[in-house]
């Protein structure tokens, strides 16, 4: 009995550890990674030649970035000013614990087609904690070199983790052709749990060059 109840309180011991380590230790990893990958992101804006692209545009797709790569900055005004996780390239374990991942092979910010991001919800930084918090026509602006891009919420959906139409280009309708810039976020649901996975859709409704400032939904306005 006495092996038993050592060997209980081990377990227990180990248990305790790995939700600290969960729960607490990742965000703060995370949190490190993103701040090199901000520093790195900002850099490479500023080192890439002034964009040329049509007004309402994100131009032509730039070279497919390495996984784990920062391709834009994420800001969702609900979630509170100091919300702006780099978004990474890739869905893989590796790249959503550095933050947010862009599912490659999906649209880019602004192009016609679906652009689709997926995160964590309750580790590593928990980027996508309050998704289920989004409502119809709130904002979701996408940060990139010289723009923003402006989508707003049109509705959510629960599904199983097996459903992958909806990160098709026109999201739960096989086959259709895309004719609008689409976004779709992704994440496990409920909190602390993966059995089902929790979908928000966007719908870009306009662009903002930042050399004319910020969009008013980010100034507040």
């Amino acid at each position: 009995m006495r092996g038993l109840g050592e060997l209980l309180i081990t377990v227990g011991l180990l248990v305790a550890l790995f939700v600290v380590y969960e729960l607490w230790v990742t965000d703060i990893l995370q949190a490190r990674t993103q701040s090199r990958l901000r520093s790195e992101l900002s850099q490479q804006w500023v080192a890439t030649a002034p964009a040329t692209w049509p007004e309402g545009s994100s131009g032509l797709r730039p070279a497919p970035p390495a996984v784990g790569n920062g391709v834009a900055v994420l800001h969702i005004p609900r979630f509170g000013s100091g919300y702006a996780p780099v978004v990474v390239e890739g869905v893989s374990d590796g790249a959503l614990r550095q933050g947010p991942g862009h599912y490659p092979g999906t649209a880019w910010p602004g192009e016609v087609g679906n652009f689709v991001v997926s995160g964590h919800r309750t580790t590593y930084g928990r980027p996508f904690s309050r998704l289920d918090e989004l409502q119809v026509g709130e904002p979701v602006v996408v940060e990139m070199r010289d723009r923003y891009f402006v989508y707003r919420v049109t509705g959510s959906d629960v599904v199983d983790p097996t459903r992958t139409d909806v990160i098709l280009p026109v999201p739960e309708r096989p086959g259709a052709r895309p004719t609008k810039s689409l976004l779709t976020f992704t994440t496990c649901n409920p909190k602390y749990s993966a059995s089902t996975r929790l979908i928000v859709f966007g719908e870009l409704t306009g662009t903002w060059l930042k050399s004319a400032g910020q969009p008013p939904e980010l100034a507040g306005g």
